[in-house]
């Protein structure tokens, strides 16, 4: 009886595992967005809370991440809380990965202030839970070129294709993405 539930339990971690970390497609959802404690967030990170969408501003990039080789999902909803009426100046919308910044005056925002708003930890080690180390290393690319110094000071450029990844280098994407087809008017 207790193999046959032993059994059972690594068939349903089998499953899990199986599912949460896709090889292709649209990824998993590692980390989803975040609503609560977004106005915090904010604030930590330097960033207005805003009660609509800023039209002084107004650019678009694309964003991959990869974990150990699976493409994790960037959610819709990244810097939205609805129920609490704020909005982040940087936000996605659905999950394509687009991020939207859409601010009430012009400034440089940066890769950093978007995991910021996201609520996952990200620095020149760590992606999420994943610290570099044992093989693993954190590669960010803007345009399909290596990003060198602290990957949290990348600035946001209209119409970037960043590629945020940690694993080993075999587990790079390749090739690595350098360009996005954004929908007609972003």
């Amino acid at each position: 009886m207790a193999l046959a539930a032993l059994g059972v339990g690594i068939a349903i971690v089998a499953i899990v595992l199986a599912t949460s970390r896709p090889s292709g497609g649209t990824g998993t959802t590692a980390w989803p967005a975040d609503p609560p404690g977004l106005q915090q967030r904010l604030e930590a990170a330097g960033l207005q809370v805003l009660t609509a969408e800023g039209q002084v501003q107004h650019t678009h990039q694309h964003l991959d991440v990869f974990v150990d080789g699976a493409r994790i999902t960037v959610p819709a909803g990244i810097g939205i809380d609805t129920t609490a009426g704020i909005i982040s100046p940087i936000h996605t919308h659905d999950a394509t990965g687009i991020i939207h910044v859409e601010s009430p005056v012009v400034r440089d925002f940066t890769l950093g202030q978007v995991f910021d708003v996201w609520g996952v930890t990200f620095d020149a080690h760590c992606l999420g839970e994943t610290c570099d180390g044992n093989g693993r290393v954190l590669s960010v690319y803007a345009n399909g070129q290596p990003v060198s110094g602290d990957p949290r000071a990348l600035v946001l450029q209209a119409h970037e294709e960043i590629v945020v990844a940690i694993g080993t280098t075999g587990q790079l994407p390749s090739p690595v993405p350098s360009s996005y087809q954004f929908p007609a008017g972003y």
